[in-house]
């Protein structure tokens, strides 16, 4: 709301000059230059109206088909608009965002680029917010255009705005149906395009209908997995939102909103749009990547059960891994507020997380070498910034204690007899986890806990999973987290009865 009283001002003032302007030409016949001057106090303003929009951390919504109060957020940088990472989004970032664009809160966050794939470079990633910080560049974040992310992850909101109250109320969107209900005459999928016969854009038949494309929004590993088991191709490697397989040629879009679980044996058995909708370009394509081998990661359910436990540490000794955002909100309002701070004490639920690659290919990070980040914490490049996921959960479902995403480096601690290790961090070697071989992360490492300072003690859930983004393919996604019961008291803490599941 600030923000839209401060254009209404400046509208308000503009035309307080301009008719002040008027009369002061009206009454000096002397002033023979009279149409100059208004002009150019014209542009003054207009240009002064522009750098209002123009300003460091200001954000932008794009992409949005209903109103300027949803779409995909861009932030100004050093006077270049970029796109937000998706990555650690969900609605204490909405609402700062919402609440900085003059909006009353956020209906909604997006991800996946439901609003279209992100049209500039990832300024942010990985977002922090508390929720009370007036602007979204004074939330924690990896550092400016320090990003992993995929075109297709961008973040995106659907803000709470005035008009709701007096607009019609619009027809709420239709919920998804299987695609093999909606198309009883039955579907067929095929890829064109490709340099090889196990990649391409995906195509799809709808009973008598010709062949067309299928929309590229919120299209995921976990549908390519679908299609390329379908088409006997084996696993996906990749999934992607792009025209690149089109070969120029433009195809109508067929289906839209395609969900799929990932473990399904055809796409007509995921949902689907009833009506299809895709926004964005003509660009916002399905496509996949297959291959015959892949990896598969196995977390240790049975390591990390016989390794947690509880560890008091002042602050003084959490700095380094305060700038990687492993400790809890409350921890950096001491830090802002308290002349002591170094004294504070944090509780920390440490354990070990170690990872097999069962898998018949290796596990190679999702970005190229290039792209790695030093981390002081851990004195090594990091080649993937979310690989894990540490959270507690209460018995309604709720996040209670702020779990963090781990970034990991990914070398091969341990193998099975007769295989050789191939990957290892140091000196900025080569990593990923061979197969049959496992990446350990020990419990005494920086930022191998979650900081449940603020938790109360009971019974809790706690999940801890590797590759939860689906960044990189795999055979199964049914291994990748142990989902554990958690109990806590003031003085100890256990954790027990995990179960393997997916992130």
């Amino acid at each position: 709301m600030k923000l839209r009283l401060r254009r209404a001002e400046i509208a308000i003032s503009l035309i307080a000059l301009l008719s002040a302007l008027e009369f002061c030409t009206s009454n000096n016949a002397t002033w023979i230059n009279s149409r100059d001057n208004k002009t150019r106090v014209v542009r003054k303003i207009r240009k002064d109206f522009r750098k209002l929009k123009k300003q460091e951390g200001a954000l932008k919504l794009i992409g949005g088909e209903n109103g300027e109060h949803e779409g995909n957020v861009e932030i100004l940088h050093d006077g270049k608009w970029g796109s937000i990472c998706d990555d650690e989004w969900d609605d204490i970032e909405a609402n700062v965002v919402c609440k900085q664009l003059g909006f009353n809160g956020a209906i909604k966050a997006t991800t996946y680029g439901h609003f279209g794939q992100a049209r500039r470079r990832y300024w942010m990633d990985n977002v922090y917010c508390d929720g009370s910080e007036n602007e979204l560049a004074k939330c924690r974040f990896d550092g400016w255009g320090i990003s992993d992310c995929g075109s297709n992850e961008a973040a995106g909101v659907i803000c709470s705005h005035d008009e709701e109250a007096r607009a019609p109320i619009p027809q709420e969107k239709s919920p998804k149906t299987r695609i093999k209900d909606t198309y009883q005459q039955g579907t067929a999928v095929r890829l064109s395009g490709g340099r090889v016969r196990s990649e391409g854009q995906v195509e799809i038949k709808l009973g008598n209908a010709d062949w067309g494309v299928v929309c590229g929004d919120s299209w995921s590993i976990l549908e390519a997995a679908v299609v390329c088991r379908q088409l006997g191709l084996g696993y996906a490697s990749n999934a992607v939102q792009t025209n690149f397989f089109s070969n120029g040629k433009t195809a109508p879009i067929s289906i839209s909103g395609v969900q799929c679980n990932g473990n399904e044996g055809n796409l007509a058995e995921c949902l689907h749009d009833k009506i299809a909708d895709c926004p964005g370009t003509t660009k916002n394509v399905a496509g996949v990547v297959c291959n015959q081998q892949m990896a598969d990661l196995v977390f240790d359910h049975i390591e990390l059960m016989r390794t947690a436990h509880l560890e008091d540490r002042q602050l003084y000794w959490l700095q380094c891994a305060m700038e990687e955002n492993c400790v809890a909100s409350q921890a950096y309002k001491v830090l802002r507020e308290s002349g002591n701070w170094h004294l504070e004490t944090r509780r920390l639920l440490r354990f070990t997380a170690r990872i097999l690659n069962a898998g018949t290919a290796d596990f190679r990070p999702s970005v190229p070498k290039h792209l790695w980040e030093w981390h002081m914490c851990h004195m090594h490049y990091h080649s993937m910034e979310v690989f894990a996921t540490f959270d507690v959960i209460d018995s309604s479902g709720n996040k209670v204690a702020e779990g963090h995403k781990a970034s990991f480096c990914l070398e091969d601690n341990q193998c099975l007899p007769d295989v050789q290790p191939r990957y290892k961090c140091a000196n900025y070697g080569d990593q990923g986890i061979s197969v049959n071989c496992s990446d350990i992360y020990k419990h005494n490492i920086d930022c191998q806990w979650v900081d449940i300072s603020e938790l109360e003690p009971g019974h809790y859930t706690l999940k801890v999973a590797v590759n939860p983004e689906f960044k990189v393919g795999e055979m199964s996604f049914d291994n990748n987290a142990a989902i554990c019961r958690l109990l806590y008291t003031e003085t100890f803490a256990t954790v027990h009865s995990c179960i393997m599941g997916r992130p």
